[in-house]
């Protein structure tokens, strides 16, 4: 469906049989679609093989014209129970199982809980989304971080049934055939990795596969994408973890990771086979190492609707916080140019960030060359040689442009390589934003330093995951700064209490956001590609998704539990702002035109409709 220009839009508006067409429109709002979750499903199998897939089998809630529909009469227990019936006795169940399915002493608890929880997902899908839905505050932190590290790092161990595609240098010349191995006709979202930078794990090969499900699982959950319609894939291109290549039980390539043109050969084949059946794909790369993850971004995201979310993702969450502390600090959002912020870390994240960032702050004062040079000046970045200058050797590329210049440090009293603790007390930052997967890098020592900001509300990002390379706990940062301090990390912690009936608030700033509803945005404005403005709208509707009052509160991020409500306002803004740029193309029914003529509040209801809920759908046997 080819793009529609604005001159044509503004043509069939014009006076005349689009008015009336339109007019028509207005009076009568448009039925949407059967829902998503309602649409019947049409099968080609019956009795036990329906039983023993998971997509479809839903045990004993079979009613009884179901079982002789299709022939399940006599394959389940005569009593037919209620899907929440059955997520009664599951909930029942997992609270008395837990502590018998740990594998030992180095089986932690949340392991175990997802062990359960996989089984269940192996067994009944619509119900697992269920559960995980209805408990997502309980559940996220098991199908994703922090548990998905640990998950990852035992993968083979844990490894019982496939789920996703691997896709391996040896498969050189065979990924086109390979993806029509794939039982799905239609895919929607894959989610990619190649296992190389793990959350701040490292290079864990083929145990990276576990990422990719559990990003999934939230685009299921959050952003109501069909289960079925979703794909985890591991480029397995070996490993330089020498534990792994050592290991005899390791499922992946014990070779050393391709470098160089041999690699990037291996990504552009398997992009060019996914995008070859499944043209309308949107493709996620997830926790690529830097060298690459940059890369590929700018290979790929002018010609395919694929986007990174280490990079893209990671950057719209810290800028929606980064909003968020301006109006904490009780200034309006428009302030934010103003703002000192001092980033430790400067991988794809770090970078990814201060990019983002700047780019913000840019447009909001004007968008030339002058604006862009002042939000330049607002950052300093620190890796772990210190303060990057420009007189810095073999300086990374991505990090030139935000290098401290000679001209700046002098009356700063900084140098090349200058500390964290150094910079902090020099620069006396609104913000420091930690994106080093270095667990504590916010020592006491830089955390006291903060106490010299030139805000009277220093706000503290420790972004990295897993938890414990969290750069520092809500606990560090409230006892040496006090109430006042606004405090977000990447993995979840508890509210701090202060005493006297005070609560610090610890914020979670994940991806989880974000990241779903960009999928789910793309996907239903047809966009051709991820715009950065898309990217930009989705951050800001997040930033201005929590109320004055809680925001005065230091609550610059929502609770997980509204985390459907704010994907679907996110998704909607991507829609309009796909629409804007004459990026969207429409999805299903809802062609260009009929989506520029949405309402936001219709917007936001064509989106609601298609975000797939667990709901058993109508089945109906076909008999081939």
């Amino acid at each position: 469906m080819a793009s529609i220009s604005r001159n044509l839009l503004r043509r069939s508006l014009a006076p005349g049989r689009g008015l009336r067409r339109l007019l028509v429109l207005s009076q009568h709002p448009r039925e949407y679609v059967t829902a998503e979750c309602h649409r019947p499903v049409v099968l080609h199998k019956r009795g036990p093989d329906i039983l023993h897939d998971p997509w479809f089998n839903r045990g004993t809630a079979f009613s009884m014209t179901e079982r002789d529909r299709l022939g399940l009469r006599g394959l389940l227990p005569p009593n037919v129970v209620s899907s929440q019936q059955q997520i009664d006795r599951f909930m029942l169940d997992l609270k008395r199982l837990q502590k018998y399915t740990r594998d030992g002493p180095s089986d932690t608890y949340p392991l175990a809980k997802w062990r359960i929880l996989n089984r269940l997902h192996d067994r009944n899908e619509t119900m697992y989304y269920k559960v995980l839905i209805d408990n997502i505050e309980e559940h996220a932190p098991i199908v994703y971080t922090p548990t998905v590290g640990l998950v990852c790092q035992n993968y083979s161990g844990l490894f019982r049934r496939p789920r996703g595609m691997y896709f391996s240098a040896e498969d050189r010349g065979e990924m086109m055939s390979m993806v029509y191995n794939w039982p799905a006709d239609q895919v929607d979202m894959i989610v990619v990795t190649d296992g190389s930078r793990i959350l701040g794990l490292g290079d864990l090969g083929v145990h990276g596969i576990g990422i990719a499900i559990g990003k999934l699982d939230l685009y299921v959950a959050a952003a109501g994408i069909n289960p079925q319609r979703v794909l985890p894939v591991m480029i397995d291109v070996g490993t330089n973890n020498e534990k792994l290549l050592k290991d005899p039980l390791y499922l992946g390539l014990q070779e050393h990771r391709l470098e160089g043109d041999e690699y990037v050969s291996i990504i552009d084949e398997f992009m060019e086979a996914v995008f070859t059946r499944w043209p309308n794909v949107i493709v996620q790369f997830e926790d690529f190492q830097s060298k690459w993850a940059f890369r590929l971004l700018q290979r790929y995201r002018k010609t395919y609707r694929m986007f990174n979310d280490d990079v893209q993702g990671t950057a719209g969450v810290a800028i929606a916080g980064l909003l968020g502390a301006v109006r904490a600090q009780g200034r309006p959002m428009i302030d934010f140019p103003k703002q000192r912020i001092v980033v430790a870390g400067a991988g794809s994240a770090g970078i990814g960030v201060v990019n983002a960032a700047s780019r913000t702050m840019a447009r909001m004062l004007g968008n030339n060359e002058v604006a862009f040079e002042s939000a330049r000046s607002q950052f300093w970045i620190v890796d772990a040689h210190g303060l990057i200058t420009e007189d810095r050797a073999d300086i990374d590329p991505d990090a030139r442009p935000f290098a401290r210049r000679k001209s700046e440090l002098g009356h700063q009293g900084l140098n090349e390589g200058a500390s964290l603790v150094e910079v902090v007390k020099k620069v006396k930052p609104d913000v420091i934003l930690g994106l080093s997967a270095v667990g504590g890098l916010f020592s006491k020592e830089v955390l006291e330093a903060l106490k010299d900001s030139s805000s009277s509300r220093p706000a503290i990002f420790a972004m990295s995951n897993p938890t414990k390379n969290a750069e520092c706990t809500p606990g560090e940062a409230f006892s040496i700064l006090g109430e006042k301090a606004i405090f977000a990390s990447g993995s979840p912690f508890h509210d701090v209490d202060l005493g006297d009936g005070k609560i610090g608030r610890s914020n979670q700033g994940n991806n989880m956001y974000l990241f779903p509803g960009i999928g789910l945005g793309t996907l239903l404005s047809g966009a051709r590609v991820i715009s950065d403005g898309m990217l930009q709208a989705a951050a800001e509707r997040l930033a201005s998704y929590m109320k004055e009052e809680e925001v005065l509160q230091g609550i610059i991020y929502p609770p997980i539990s509204r985390i459907r409500d704010i994907t679907k306002e996110v998704a909607a803004a991507v829609v309009r702002e796909a629409v804007a740029e004459d990026l969207a193309e429409g999805y299903r029914d809802m062609d260009a035109r009929e989506l520029a003529r949405l309402s936001e509040e219709e917007t936001i209801e064509y989106v609601k409709t298609n975000m797939w809920s667990p709901v058993y759908p109508t089945i109906i046997y076909k008999n081939d």
